[in-house]
């Protein structure tokens, strides 16, 4: 019987390309691969649907010690942040790198979004540095990576899997792996500005890093000074983000710079007002460009 559990085990690692997705709450078939529906977070410990959570990563329990699944016991272990996660194993964390930082070549079982708040890494032969991007998908090898110019490495770890993300040793990539959605290096500086894609956001931009098959994705959002959207907003998918400068009032809470949220899907988000601005990191499960993804909302007093 033993044998047989080990074998199954086995097996289901050999296999990590072709488990299903999570169905998203919203009604999606999980072809975005965000996995961002159900998520429990660092502030409350059981999901809760249509309720939306703001709060400050700084006050959010850092892990020492903190290793990579399957990476070598002879690296640097860094210590993690843990924001949202989701059963299934996918999960948003808050990562610091030390500057002695250095893994092997290799691939992840699971799809893996890297965003850096601060310092520079080396990822196989590309740079990694402050406000880059990169999407790893899952069998896909990358060269081995380090920490850059003697400092700390501070990224948003994103494991977008429906099973624990694990460090595989590899010297090529898996057969099935998606090479074409492969991003080694993105530097969103390099980027334009373009518009939102909601009526709620006229007074923002937006620079698009990621877009999924589904048109939800990933980008950096900038709203501009003196924003008002004037009315409460329901959203219809589920989203996350991170603010990287500035800030913005929901409701009677204030986001800003290393704080985070994140919105399950049909909650109704509080007006919005800044006089100066804020720049953010938004992750979206859906395309918010289709008509009633984002319905601003009135109630009437009764």
């Amino acid at each position: 019987m033993e044998n047989e559990e080990n074998s199954a085990r086995e097996q289901e690692a050999d296999d990590f390309l072709h488990i299903a997705s999570v169905k998203e709450d919203w009604g999606g078939d999980g072809r975005g691969r965000m996995n961002l529906s159900g998520r429990r977070t660092a502030i409350v410990k059981e999901y809760l649907p249509r309720q939306y959570q703001f709060f400050d990563t700084n006050t959010v329990m850092e892990k020492q010690g903190w290793r990579i699944r399957g990476m070598p016991d002879n690296i640097a272990p860094g210590s993690r942040r843990l924001l949202t996660w989701h059963d299934s194993g996918a999960s948003t964390s808050r990562v610091v790198l030390p500057p002695k930082f250095e893994a092997p070549s290799g691939i992840f079982t699971a799809d893996l979004e890297i965003f850096v708040i601060k310092g520079s890494i080396q990822l196989g032969e590309w740079q990694l540095n402050k406000h880059s991007y990169s999407f790893i998908p899952a069998g896909v090898r990358i060269g081995s990576w380090k920490v850059l110019g003697g400092e700390e490495a501070e990224i948003l770890w994103m494991e977008n899997g429906s099973v624990p993300l694990e460090y595989k040793y590899a010297q090529e990539d898996h057969p099935d792996a998606r090479l074409c959605d492969f991003i080694p290096a993105l530097d969103s500086k390099l980027l334009p500005w373009g518009k939102a894609d909601t009526v709620q956001f006229v007074q923002a931009n937006k620079k698009w890093l990621r877009k999924d098959i589904n048109g939800g994705g990933v980008w950096l959002l900038t709203i501009l000074p003196h924003f008002d959207n004037k009315y409460q907003m329901i959203q219809t998918y589920n989203e996350e983000g991170y603010c990287l400068a500035g800030y913005c009032d929901v409701g009677d809470y204030r986001i800003v710079k290393d704080h985070y949220w994140y919105c399950p899907s049909f909650s109704t988000l509080p007006r919005h007002i800044t006089d100066d601005g804020g720049l953010f990191f938004v992750r979206v499960d859906r395309d918010l460009s289709k008509v009633a993804t984002v319905l601003s909302y009135a109630p009437q007093d009764t």
